[in-house]
This record gives C-alpha cells, sequence and structure tokens, in this order.
C-alpha cells in the first residue's frame, strides 16, 4: 500500500515539529520523499493564528511553505460557512487577533465584546488570548440558541514548555457544562472536511493519499472516515502504551516520518 502513495497529509505539531523546535529529521525525510515524486500537505487543527501567520511559521522553522501547501481548522470552518451558511455575515469569534483578521478577510463582522447587536453565530477556536469576559459572553449566546461552531476537537495543544496549553476542545467543554450545548459543526479533524478538499484538489485516488501524525483520536480516526490510509508515528502524543490500550488501530506505524519516509523510498524504488 505504501508504494501506491502520491500525496501524503502530515499533521504539524508532534510529527513535523514540536513547540517551536523542528525534528531533527524533518527535513531529510521531506527530501526523500521528493525524491520519490511524493507530494504532500501541512494540515494542522491549531486555529490560534491565520493561515498566512501560520506559513509564516512554518518558513522561521526552515521549512518550504506557500499558503497552498496548508489547510488549517479555521480555513476549514470558513469553507463550511460559505458553503453552507451563505447569508451569514456577523460572528462571535473565541480566536486571537490573528484569526479574527482572517473571518474579517473572508467576509465576515466579528463582534467585538461590546457590540451592541446579537451575532448571528458562535465560533470557538484556540483563542490564547480568552478572558473571563469573553468565555461568558460566548456562552451566553449560545445558551441563546446561536449556531455554534468549534474548529477542531482538540483538547491540548502539543508544546515543548513546561506548561500544559489548554486548547479548544477543553473550553467547549467548559461551555457544555454551563449551557448543555455541544458544537453544531466541529470543521477539523477526525472530520473527513479537511481530506475531501485535498482529494479533489489533487485528483487522487484513496489508495494514493495517507494522513500521517501522532493523535489516534483525531489524526488516525479522519483517516478511517475519510477511507484512506492512517499512518501514526509516535513522536507526538501518543505512546506505545496508549496505542495498546486503544481499539483504534492506525493502518502503519512508525516511529518518526524518517522511518516513513525510509520505508517509502525502499518500497518505491523496489
Amino acid at each position: 500500500m505504501l508504494a501506491d502513495i502520491r500525496h501524503l497529509v502530515f499533521d504539524l505539531d508532534g510529527t513535523i515539529y514540536r513547540g517551536k523546535t523542528l525534528f531533527p529529521y524533518t527535513l531529510e525525510s521531506l527530501e526523500l520523499l521528493e525524491s520519490c515524486g511524493i507530494t504532500y500537505t501541512y494540515l494542522t487543527n491549531n486555529s490560534s493564528i491565520s493561515a498566512k501567520d501560520y506559513v509564516q511559521k512554518i518558513r522561521r522553522l526552515g521549512l518550504r511553505c506557500q499558503e497552498e501547501n496548508l489547510y488549517t481548522s479555521s480555513l476549514a470552518t470558513i469553507d463550511f460557512l460559505h458553503n453552507n451558511c451563505p447569508n451569514l455575515a456577523t460572528i462571535y469569534l473565541l480566536g486571537t487577533e490573528s484569526l479574527k483578521m482572517e473571518f474579517i478577510e473572508a467576509g465576515y463582522c466579528v463582534f467585538s465584546d461590546d457590540e451592541p447587536d446579537e451575532p448571528e453565530a458562535v465560533v470557538i477556536a484556540f483563542d490564547t488570548t480568552l478572558t473571563y469576559a469573553k468565555l461568558c459572553k460566548a456562552a451566553w449566546w449560545i445558551k441563546q440558541g446561536k449556531p455554534y461552531l468549534a474548529t477542531h476537537p482538540d483538547i491540548v495543544c502539543p508544546t515543548d514548555l513546561p506548561t500544559i496549553l489548554i486548547d479548544c476542545g477543553a473550553v467547549c467543554d467548559c461551555i457544555a457544562s454551563v449551557t448543555g450545548r455541544r458544537p453544531d459543526r466541529i470543521s477539523g479533524k477526525p472530520e473527513r472536511l479537511m481530506i475531501d478538499g485535498i482529494v479533489q484538489k489533487y485528483g487522487l485516488k484513496p489508495n494514493e493519499i495517507a494522513m500521517v501524525g501522532d493523535r489516534l483520536y483525531t489524526d488516525i480516526e479522519m483517516a478511517r472516515r475519510a477511507g484512506i490510509l492512517g499512518i501514526l508515528v509516535l513522536s507526538g502524543e501518543t505512546t506505545q502504551s496508549d496505542l495498546e490500550k486503544s481499539e483504534q488501530k492506525p493502518d502503519f506505524i512508525f516511529d518518526t516520518i524518517f522511518d516513513l519516509a525510509r520505508e517509502i523510498k525502499r518500497k518505491k524504488t523496489g
């Protein structure tokens, strides 16, 4: 099956790098894949910054990246709104200034905390600037029955710092405890929406694309829902112990993407 692959979809944090540190084998791994004619897309649930700013972050790590090489959960959320709610114009957003600008550039009016009018929907993202007042405001509009979207379900964001980064899914859990509501729609992994767009863009068959990531409940689950190969790397969140306890099994398991790249190279060259 590895010999059929034409395109790889890479999770970023925990797979390509950890926090602000590029794994030492990443560049060599990508060069190996390119030598086999493999193209790839960077995919991330991290919605703390816009896609434009994310491209700059990736470049600062020493990787080549254009906006067309990157698909984020916030872009998937915007695509969902455009395709399914074409008349929706105003949102209340739990997100950073960078993300706010992305939604504004996509044509949305993003309400501030003191906005007198009612938003048409609420969007919850990975908000590293989250305040108590913003959280309460979002919960209020959600309690009133406003359409409610979350960019992704991750509970924590991987980091190389001595802290825990509370992510979008944990904020949604908090909101659920006081409103009784879960998001009406989650656009990021493990939903297959992000994979479907890549398959269509590159004209791929299901056996020609694979998802590579470090999380069973997002990366591997999305591969299952999309009907493509799911490849787990043990360089991030999931440990061997987690894997043994889980009923969710990837199609392939490698320690790192370098081990994956070497195996694909071996299969491609015979």
